[in-house]
């Protein structure tokens, strides 16, 4: 069986209880170590990380554990970065054998063609976002970040997150999930007209678990939800997507 699961955003200060949500991923990821073909990881599974050349930040150890326990045991385990996770280095691909994508990727999965993407870099993004985005992944931003001292970037990094989460009105959140899933879904249709070998788009980011098909050649979108409410993650089978809730 094929996993996939994004925004977990584990660590987030948001979190009544920090712990409690990775524990909660730790148990899921070790109940499919059994049957579990490959995992991917679809974005912003940490709430912030950023990896210095010699030094990486505290916590997340018992998710890194049940990562190390799947890749030791044989399991691919692949992690496309997200806007919250986007600096991930070399760290977990030396350590826990990861291998790390910072751009979306089109796969092919048990004979099947997918287009795989954290859901930021694809499709219609605003003219501000883009503009950050670019600036998250240019390497002379992230020297200059990197010389700032983590107390206040760790700090600035969380408020910024939590308010973002937080602080926003609820319709305004719905309204802008509702028009970036449209963007997605023209999208991943305007890339299937180019690409028709991919069967399957499947995203995060949007914090939306939802499935539907884009075609009548049976052609699917998967937005994979969040562990935030939700805890919603993706099988594939060789034949179909199915999106479950894991209860914990």
């Amino acid at each position: 069986m094929i996993y996939f699961l994004s925004d977990l955003h584990l660590g987030a200060k948001y979190f009544p209880n920090p712990r409690q949500k990775e524990r909660a991923v730790v148990q899921f990821l070790d109940s499919i170590a059994a049957d579990a073909e490959e995992v991917y990881l679809l974005g912003d599974i940490l709430d912030y990380w950023y990896e210095y050349k010699n030094v990486v930040p505290r916590g997340y150890i018992r998710f890194f554990a049940a990562l190390a326990r799947l890749t030791d045991a044989g399991v691919p385990v692949y992690w496309l970065t997200g806007n919250h996770d986007v600096w991930l280095f070399d760290y977990l691909q030396t350590e826990l054998g990861i291998t790390v994508y910072h751009n979306h990727l089109q796969k092919e999965i048990k004979g099947v063609q997918f287009l795989l993407s954290h859901g930021d870099d694809v499709g219609t993004q605003p003219l501000l976002y883009r503009f950050t985005r670019w600036c998250f992944h240019n390497r002379v931003c992230q020297w200059l970040y990197a010389g700032l001292h983590p107390r206040l970037t760790y700090g600035i990094a969380h408020a910024w997150s939590t308010s973002n989460r937080t602080k926003r009105k609820e319709a305004e959140v719905n309204a802008e999930i509702e028009v970036c899933y449209q963007h997605l879904l023209q999208f991943s249709q305007s890339y299937a007209k180019v690409h028709p070998e991919v069967q399957h788009f499947v995203m995060g980011h949007l914090h939306l678990a939802k499935h539907q098909a884009i075609d009548t050649q049976g052609r699917t979108i998967t937005i994979l939800g969040d562990w935030i409410n939700q805890n919603t993650y993706a099988t594939f089978d060789g034949n179909q997507i199915t999106l479950h809730t894991h209860h914990s």
